[in-house]
């Protein structure tokens, strides 16, 4: 199962040997800078939009990779049924949002919240 976590200044989701495989990319980092919200979506398949472009998926089963969409491009490790820990990002970066399922999508979330308000709060304290 994949893991959403929080190292350094960034945001990473780190994919499984198996996921891996899948999507063929061993995992994502972000920067927290570029976390503009993040929220557990207690239904796997509504943290999905657009169509798949690279990696696997089996309907109602799985989606690994990414997915493209009208407001770009996201990465994609779920797995249904259950909750997702879901990362929408700032327009203009390179991904749109994560959708992970992890063993806890609250932790995740909850880290990913105070690590990004904490970097901006970082940011704007060195720009004042």
């Amino acid at each position: 199962m994949a893991r959403l976590l929080v190292q350094n200044d960034d945001v990473v989701v780190r994919l499984s040997w198996r996921e891996a495989l899948l999507a063929r990319r061993k995992g994502i980092r972000v920067p927290l800078t570029d976390v503009r919200e993040a929220w557990v979506e207690p239904d796997w398949w509504r943290a999905m939009r657009g169509t798949g472009e690279r990696g696997k998926w089996r309907p109602e089963r799985f989606c690994t990779g990414t997915w493209r969409h009208a407001g770009g491009m996201d990465v994609v490790a779920v797995r249904g049924p259950g909750p997702v820990a879901v990362v929408d990002l700032f327009p203009g970066r390179r991904f749109a949002r994560l959708s992970v399922s992890t063993a806890d999508p609250e932790g995740a979330v909850q880290a990913v919240r105070l690590a990004a308000q904490r970097a901006r709060e970082e940011r704007s304290a060195r720009g004042a």
